[in-house]
């Protein structure tokens, strides 16, 4: 192990097989290996931004294991958003600073295409300074089954209603025989990919997630960076990777041995020595608690997201996101810590 060691201090890139050895060090070793890794970027800097998040309509066709947002028809608190409602949620969000809205909803076959670009129309049209990311690849590739477009064409129409980035979403583990386990008829692995591909080409930027702690093993996760790390070294448009850490609540997956506190650091810092064409390693506070995501920042993490405002597919998974977070909180928290909050805007400039 101290060949590997000694081999990441040297900031050579590691294989697969190493990342999975990762795991077998103690977690301190682990800690300081991602930490000087950080602090070499982002010094003491942790990024937040002032954001809120919308999700549309809960009323969905696919069924996935893991998910307790989506509601099928016989589901009585199913819902779709008007337009009207959609303009107010975003008017409270600018009165309280917000800078980003972030769009993502389930895969709902009543509403029609131009339902979803028109949402974003109307948004960009109202706020044109405001940004707005919006459609995993999972909802680009259901857009395009279901109303026989390309990717492609997807992506263009989108570009040309007002959507700035695209999140991460949807990645969920890229081992096939996982994704047909958790969520049979999805988006596949390699569609996730060239979506994002098609995106960078477009000169746009993403985000990249990887869901973890469910029935997947160590060497499907570091697996999954792998790839994000060779469409990065082609492709370039990632800005961050956010380990999403599975929700247990409300769901068919059935997992019994959720995961350990050590075993999300681990995690979280193998990423951020795996990922070395990566900036931003983003812990997601909303799935791994709030404490949990100040304790990353040791771990490799520079970024904990944002204020959210309101959050209502992982919250319904059991997270305690619901009502997103305080913005003098969150500051105090990250000072707290022994980091320097750093407001950013959806691309990672400073503000």
């Amino acid at each position: 192990m101290q060949d590997l060691v000694k081999k990441i201090e040297n900031k050579e890139r590691i294989t697969l097989q190493e990342g999975v050895s990762l795991y077998d060090l103690d977690l301190f070793t682990l800690g300081r290996l991602a930490s000087s890794i950080r602090e070499e970027k982002h010094q003491k800097k942790t990024f937040y931004n002032i954001n809120r998040h919308i999700n549309p309509t809960n009323i969905c066709k696919d069924i996935c294991k893991f998910c307790a947002f989506s509601a099928n028809r016989k589901n009585p608190n199913q819902y779709t958003m008007s337009f009207d409602q959609i303009k107010e949620i975003a008017k409270d969000a600018v009165k309280n600073g917000a800078k980003e809205l972030h769009i993502v909803s389930a895969h709902n076959n009543e509403v029609g295409l131009d339902w979803y670009m028109d949402i974003f129309k109307i948004l960009k049209t109202t706020y044109p300074d405001i940004h707005i990311k919006a459609l995993t690849a999972a909802e680009i590739n259901f857009l395009s089954q279901e109303h026989g477009y390309t990717h492609q064409e997807i992506i263009d129409m989108m570009i040309s209603n007002g959507v700035d980035s695209m999140p991460g979403g949807g990645a969920e583990i890229f081992d096939e025989k996982v994704r047909d386990y958790i969520c049979k008829g999805k988006v596949s692995s390699d569609d996730w990919l060239n979506i994002h591909r098609l995106w960078h080409k477009k000169g746009k930027e993403s985000n990249a997630t990887m869901l973890f702690g469910h029935v997947e093993t160590r060497q499907d996760r570091v697996d999954h960076m792998i790839r994000l790390r060779d469409l990065q070294d082609e492709s370039g448009g990632f800005n961050s990777f956010i380990p999403l850490v599975y929700q247990r609540e409300n769901n068919y997956l059935k997992v019994e041995n959720f995961l350990t506190s050590v075993e999300i650091l681990k995690t979280m810092a193998i990423s951020r020595i795996v990922l070395d064409n990566f900036e931003h390693i983003k812990s997601y506070w909303v799935t791994s608690t709030i404490n949990l995501a100040l304790v990353a920042q040791e771990f490799g993490a520079d970024d904990l997201d944002g204020t959210i405002q309101k959050e209502s597919i992982n919250s319904a998974a059991g997270a305690a996101s619901a009502n997103g977070m305080d913005l003098t909180e969150f500051k105090e928290l990250i000072e707290n810590s022994g980091f320097i909050p750093t407001q950013r805007d959806s691309l990672y400039n400073e503000i």
